[in-house]
């Protein structure tokens, strides 16, 4: 049986853009150690949960690592929250937040100017309302998740971020009737928070300096802490994660995988690549099976930077180099969890590349690992088929049948 080495270049699927001639930032980078997995394997494209769905990150992990999302999703809060280290308890409810910014009366920037160092803000905003806490954990830049912690709380609560600028904030709303209690109590949280977020200290020195204040803090992806099966339980594999990302911690550590620190590693930049493939390496003398994010692409995409998306690829191509060598007792896969292209700047439902490498599995004749050569390749599936052939070519499956 075979190690496994899982890539997942967040928001990895582009479109053609104009500063790279036409060329999605895949096409247009040079990559010769991902063509040459391509040129060792199987290659195709992967459709995110479904054909056409606009998957999240959180929704589309679980799918990859074989846990149904109509099944097990119950909103990105949780996943956030454990992610930032909040143990969560049965009736917790579980928010994403943004930090951002609120200028006579409408959202600005929801990301505040992606503010950095937000954990005064967030340890300020911490209280208790009617019997109820709320425990506030900052992440990485803007990014933050709220819990809720008290008796007859309820997740089916809508979103308090509008989604867009120029948009004034909103109240949560109760989707039923026993979710008016919990309305109400975060709504009273909003109150108190901009006025202490206009008050604060850091927001004050912001302005003075001519920068993005975060006087606004918004919520959004309620749910409570799914159960989810053992990934070890599921497929007889040790697994381990090396994220920046909380929301990628946070579903690997609920599904039972051990989480690696990498120095050099957060949500936004990545910064140390190499860290990232060392660490996965040393990591195979006690894993089975390590799952790698790695979040510059979708930032990229995001920002609509596809110089930059070009960029992230070939570093982290240039450091891949000795994964190579494990191909004859390990299995490499590197897909993303959902296109972002830059020319749209969020997230899509165009399907992305993927690759399956190792020795003495039949390759499909792809020399070049891009969205549009893989589509000559073996596949076009959906993520629910990723574990399913991992196990395959990792030697790993059972007969179905006599």
């Amino acid at each position: 049986m075979k190690h496994v080495i899982l890539i997942i270049m967040d928001g990895l699927g582009d479109r053609p853009n104009v500063e790279l001639d036409g060329k999605t930032a895949l096409q247009a980078a040079t990559k010769p150690n991902l063509d040459y997995l391509s040129s060792h394997g199987t290659t195709g494209l992967m459709s995110p949960v479904s054909f056409g769905i606009r998957a999240g990150s959180d929704t589309s992990h679980l799918s990859i690592l074989g846990y149904d999302p109509h099944k097990y999703y119950t909103g990105r809060g949780p996943f956030e929250a454990l992610g930032l280290g909040i143990p969560l308890k049965p009736g917790d409810i579980a928010f994403r937040a943004n930090y951002a910014s609120v200028m006579n009366g409408k959202i600005i920037d929801r990301r505040a100017g992606r503010i950095q160092n937000t954990e005064d803000l967030s340890r300020e905003l911490e209280t208790e309302i009617d019997g109820v806490k709320f425990i506030v954990k900052s992440g990485v830049e803007h990014r933050a998740a709220v819990v809720i912690r008290g008796s007859g709380l309820s997740d089916m609560i809508s979103d308090t971020d509008p989604h867009s600028v120029n948009s004034q904030p909103v109240n949560a709303k109760a989707l039923s009737p026993e979710a008016d209690f919990t309305a109400s109590l975060i709504n009273k949280f909003l109150e108190r928070s901009r006025k202490i977020l206009a008050k604060h200290p850091l927001n004050q020195k912001l302005v003075s300096q001519g920068k993005l204040p975060a006087n606004e803090i918004m919520l959004r992806g309620a749910g409570k802490i799914p159960k989810l099966p053992s990934f070890h339980e599921k497929y007889g594999m040790n697994g381990a994660c090396i994220s920046g990302t909380p929301l990628i911690r946070g579903i690997a550590g609920l599904a039972g995988f051990d989480i690696i620190s990498v120095e050099g590693m957060n949500g936004r930049v990545d910064t140390n690549y190499s860290n990232i493939i060392s660490a996965a390496i040393r990591s195979l003398e006690k894993y089975d099976f390590i799952l790698i994010n790695i979040k510059g692409t979708d930032i990229a995409g995001h920002d609509k930077k596809p110089l930059l998306k070009k960029e992230v690829i070939e570093k982290v191509d240039s450091v891949i180099l000795p994964l190579l060598k494990l191909l004859p007792d390990t299995l490499i896969v590197v897909t993303g969890d959902h296109s972002t292209p830059c020319s749209f700047g969020d997230h899509t439902g165009d399907p992305v590349p993927i690759l399956f490498a190792t020795d003495g599995i039949i390759n499909d004749n792809v020399k070049t690992f891009d969205e549009l050569s893989v589509s000559t390749g073996y596949y076009k599936i959906t993520s629910n088929d990723i574990m399913p052939l991992i196990m395959s070519y990792s030697d790993r499956s059972e007969k179905y049948g006599a």
